[in-house]
């Protein structure tokens, strides 16, 4: 009797762990539900710079090329108060259908102290162009409507329209190629291709005087590339070919020099993050 009642005391005293079968037959502590991590505040704006090289003719109408800096900047997403929101703030993201977009043109000022052809021309400062326009996505094909007006410089209003056929050999490269036209009014038409009659007897007669009408300038393609590096990084480039047409072509100053046009460039892009 005094052995079996130790007997029995033994085995009470058998930790309870030594009874289970697996995992789920031991005794374990509580568990303790940890609160749920607050949701990261979307960021408040997000956008993209390009620097880099580019190279095209030293004037509108000029058959010489001319190298120097290259910079862009677009908007990828912008937090508004309130629910409001504009872009995508997903770097991956694309987004299909309709959708407006910012347009922006620097043109370099024309100095005729530095061409001989174009002597007798009053010089043309730099303009800025700054506009909106409506853009339009599908996963294999973008177009494009802009307007643009030269805050600065010219005074004038200029649209232009644009498609893309777009190809991704990969998840990193994106190819697009398509068609071109820009359009101005007689402003800007005057402005890079008109010769008052004052101009033309300073040039001694070598550029005829000329009224250039508003319309559509030029006609082109354009084959761009970008490749993505990081999230953050990557290249740009694109090479367009321009013709133009209308009152541009028929310019003095085009054909002393030339109504086709070539302009490249290529540079490193970084995208900016910024919370507020």
């Amino acid at each position: 009797m005094k052995k079996s009642l130790l007997a029995v005391a033994g085995l009470v005293m058998l930790p309870a762990t030594a009874f289970a079968s697996g995992p789920e037959m031991g005794l374990s502590e509580p568990e303790v539900m940890a609160p749920a991590p607050a949701p990261a505040a979307a960021p408040g704006l997000i956008f993209t710079l390009r620097a880099g090289l580019g190279a095209g003719p030293e004037y509108f109408g000029s058959d010489t090329l001319k190298a120097g800096p290259d910079f862009a900047f677009s908007l990828n997403y912008l937090r508004l108060p309130g629910s409001m929101a504009l872009g995508n703030a997903d770097p991956s993201a694309v987004a299909y259908g309709f959708a407006p977009r910012g347009s922006f043109r620097i043109v370099q000022k024309r100095s005729a102290d530095d061409y001989a052809e174009l002597t007798g021309l009053e010089d043309v400062d730099l303009s800025v162009e700054i506009g909106m326009g409506l853009g339009y996505t599908a996963e294999n094909f973008e177009a494009f409507g802009d307007l643009r007006y030269g805050a600065i410089g010219h005074h004038s209003w200029v649209g232009e329209l644009g498609a893309n056929l777009i190809m991704r050999p990969n998840d990193k490269l994106t190819l697009k190629v398509g068609p071109r036209v820009l359009a101005a009014d007689s402003g800007y038409a005057n402005t890079y291709f008109g010769v008052t009659a004052d101009e033309s007897t300073a040039s001694g007669g070598d550029l005829a005087a000329y009224d250039a009408k508003g319309g559509a300038m030029s006609v082109g393609m354009e084959l761009g590339m970008t490749y993505a590096l990081t999230e953050d990084w990557g290249i740009d480039g694109a090479v367009r070919w321009d013709q133009y047409v209308g009152g541009a072509k028929d310019s003095p100053i085009v054909a002393q020099g030339s109504d086709t046009q070539t302009t490249l460039r290529i540079g490193l892009t970084r995208r900016f993050t910024l919370n507020f």
